[in-house]
């Protein structure tokens, strides 16, 4: 990647000039007034700054407004071809790719790559062989790609690279190893906060206040207040589904009993879905669960397209569960929007958002309901690797 003002030390101007990609990054293009209003600067330094910016390749004359009467001033943007990000969310068994242009536009995409995550550093040089075929298979050019943002459930440290789960070595991070091998800046980050930022600031939201409940194997969330992610005193904010909440007996993989985990999430429902089969429930799944004891959420979400009574209602108590939950978190937070996502709410769609929305309505204050909306994911499996990428670009800016 060639050098720019990014690489420099900060200074006054590097950081305006930060401050002006941050506003067009948030808020679309703008004229020089506009800009000096914003960053407090005079129309001379900022009509400097973004010449400077125009000759780094940062920004773009897109033209004069289209205002009627008076002299149109010029409008200034992003030019989506300065610099390109890529983002990854791993998973055990598979991994997601994205790669977005300067601007957050989508260029590339791919789900379900087979890859094997792995506590070693092995693992970690296979992620960066990885990413550097998928960016060659694209013929997008390497020297263009400016960061990498890494998205990972558990906690992790996105300052030290270092991830609770996948944890060898606290010397030589994830971060670490995949910045000796790719030549670029990298961000570690959990995926529920990935997923996050991903809605926020590539799912076109105009809302500053929302939270992003993540809804897989487990159950996580992320907080966007003011515009801005909210971590927490130690980074741990977020723990949604350690909630305890239940009164079911269960132990939850905390070593808690109780935790919305162990009713709201893709392993409560295969628990659930279970239990209920080997108490002599009739299903299309029993069939399946009486020959290998066990069934999957792919099962699960099959028999729920087909009908299936028993996985229709399974998954109905996992909504009613969650909206009890999210309904404490509306009183709390009274957030203007909340986005429900992961690989269970993906697949259940409407299945799970219908009992979701009746439980929040019955529980949560009516002044609270009324100012707060409640969507299913616009970004889908995207939202993870595309909120990596924006996470990476974001760091680089010091808007994080």
């Amino acid at each position: 990647m060639r050098e720019t003002f990014l690489e420099r030390k900060d200074n006054k101007n590097t950081l305006l000039k930060k401050s002006i990609l941050f506003l067009c990054i948030e808020h679309g293009e703008h004229s020089i007034s506009a800009l000096s209003d914003a960053i407090g600067a005079s129309v001379p330094t900022v009509t400097k700054l973004i010449g400077e910016l125009m000759d780094e390749g940062f920004m773009t004359d897109l033209g004069k407004s289209g205002t009627s009467g008076g002299r149109r001033p010029s409008i200034y943007g992003l030019n989506p071809e300065a610099g390109y990000f890529v983002g990854v969310d791993l998973r055990n068994t598979h991994a997601c790719i994205a790669v977005t242009d300067f601007k957050g536009g989508l260029l590339a995409f791919k789900d379900d790559i087979a890859f094997k995550m792995s506590a070693t550093e092995e693992a970690v040089h296979d992620i960066a062989a990885l990413i550097r075929e998928f960016v060659s298979r694209e013929n997008i050019e390497w020297n263009k790609i400016m960061g990498l943002g890494v998205s990972i459930p558990g906690r992790v440290n996105p300052l030290t690279g270092y991830s609770n789960n996948y944890s060898f070595d606290e010397h030589r991070t994830i971060t670490r190893i995949l910045e000796e091998d790719l030549g670029i800046h990298v961000v570690l980050e959990n995926d529920s906060r990935a997923m996050t930022y991903g809605e926020y600031l590539g799912g076109g939201l105009k809302e500053k206040n929302m939270l992003y409940v993540n809804v897989s194997w487990g159950l996580g969330m992320g907080i966007i207040v003011d515009g801005r992610l909210y971590y927490g005193t130690s980074g741990f904010s977020g723990e949604f589904g350690h909630f305890p909440l239940l009164d079911n007996g269960q132990m939850c993989r905390c070593g808690k009993v109780g935790c919305l985990e162990t009713g709201a999430s893709g392993s409560a429902l295969v628990r659930m879905i279970g239990e209920k089969l080997s108490a002599g429930r009739a299903s299309v799944l029993a069939a399946k669960y009486k020959a290998e004891g066990k069934v999957s959420l792919i099962d699960i979400f099959d028999a729920v397209r087909s009908e299936d009574t028993l996985a229709i209602e399974t998954v109905e108590k996992l909504g009613t569960n969650l909206g009890k939950g999210l309904a404490g978190l509306i009183n709390i937070f009274n957030p203007q929007l909340v986005v429900i996502g992961g690989k269970v709410a993906v697949a259940a769609g409407d299945y799970l958002m219908l009992p979701i929305r009746t439980t929040i309505k019955r529980h949560v204050l009516n002044i609270a309901n009324q100012d707060t909306t409640i969507k299913l994911t616009k970004l889908r499996q995207k939202a993870a690797p595309m909120g990596a990428a924006l996470l990476v670009r974001s760091r680089i800016l010091g808007m994080l």
